[in-house]
């Protein structure tokens, strides 16, 4: 339909893939187009996805009049290149996390996408679920009383391979950069809550982690925060660690537990929290129902641009630079740097 917004998807591995399915059920948008290096693989994924288009370079892709936005989902070093170059194409932008390898590279992106015109969201899906939302407004309702701490998991245990992705430092390898991310922008996200803020930055951290004997990428990691405003954070993120991921949201009234705080109803239905107030027998159940996950992202992302928006509101490019500077001082803290930076 014309009133669609008209998506192209740079790359075309396993996220492109899901986040084709995404638009697909999204109501505001279709993909048009996808572009790879590799034109046979940009045309089967074209054909399983049902997109007119198949595209054998990012360039080619860019070039086309038709798309209007691109989602970009490169590997972790190659995200600034194709955000400079999108938004030099006149491209609006939803980029993989994390939107760059550090802060600096960061607000070089923002800044990019400002001078041209063009919206940049960094694609943390989950901020755009209605489960997060209605978290943060039982933490600012009171009902738990006053934010104390956040404790957030995020860890996945998968074998070792040092040309995956996960395991190459060339690549943006370990789990700070992968799943970190997430675990430090909800904590930041909650913390701003306690503040009457969108987001807060940390007045302090402590890192630690372990790093691969062979790869040197942090395959286990942690970190302690606290906020000026008294709450503090206890983050654990891996892959190479199968834990519970979960955020617990203490108060001094009580705590929430959310038990799939970032992969909420990839395909929509009911989430669940649960609420232990103090004095309670028995936690009060949250219910929150939803839409399918990377369609909401679509659709958010749409609704900001149809409104002539310069920023997606579940995700502003602000957020995202305190992330990453976050992210750089957990890195820092366990000595780990990128060949690329």
């Amino acid at each position: 339909m014309e009133n669609r917004l008209q998506w192209g998807i740079l790359g075309a591995g396993t996220i492109a893939g899901t986040f084709a399915k995404g638009v697909a059920r999204s109501q505001s948008g279709t993909v048009v187009a996808v572009g790879s290096r590799d034109a046979s693989k940009a045309a089967e994924f074209a054909a399983r996805h049902s997109i007119a288009r198949a595209h054998g370079s990012y360039e080619a892709l860019l070039a086309d009049p038709e798309v209007r936005a691109v989602y970009i989902a490169t590997p972790h070093p190659q995200h600034l290149e194709w955000i400079l170059k999108a938004a030099a194409a006149g491209k609006h932008i939803l980029c993989e996390k994390p939107l760059a390898m550090n802060a600096a590279q960061a607000a070089q992106a923002i800044d990019a996408c400002r001078a041209a015109g063009v919206l940049l969201m960094e694609a943390f899906m989950y901020r755009c679920h209605p489960q997060t939302k209605k978290l943060l407004q039982v933490v600012r309702s009171g009902l738990i009383g006053d934010l104390q701490l956040v404790q957030a998991t995020f860890s996945f245990n998968a074998p070792f391979d040092p040309d995956h992705r996960l395991f190459n430092l060339e690549l943006g390898g370990g789990g700070i950069l992968d799943v970190g991310c997430y675990t430090t922008s909800i904590a930041r996200l909650l913390a701003g809550v306690a503040s009457g803020l969108p987001y807060e930055d940390p007045e302090y951290l402590e890192g630690t982690a372990v790093l691969h004997p062979e790869s040197g990428v942090d395959t286990l990691a942690a970190a302690t925060l606290r906020f000026g405003n008294g709450v503090l954070a206890q983050l654990s993120c891996g892959v190479s660690l199968h834990q519970e991921s979960m955020v617990r949201v203490y108060g001094s009234g009580g705590w929430i537990l959310v038990t799939d705080p970032f992969l909420p109803n990839v395909d929509g239905g009911v989430s669940r929290m649960q609420a232990y107030l103090a004095g309670g027998k028995c936690p009060e159940m949250i219910r929150v129902e939803s839409g399918p996950l990377y369609a909401m992202e679509a659709d958010a992302f749409a609704a900001a641009l149809a409104k002539g928006l310069r920023e997606v509101p579940e995700n502003p490019t602000g957020d995202t630079l305190g992330n990453m500077r976050t992210l750089d001082r957990w890195r820092a803290a366990i000595g780990l740097r990128y060949p690329c930076e």
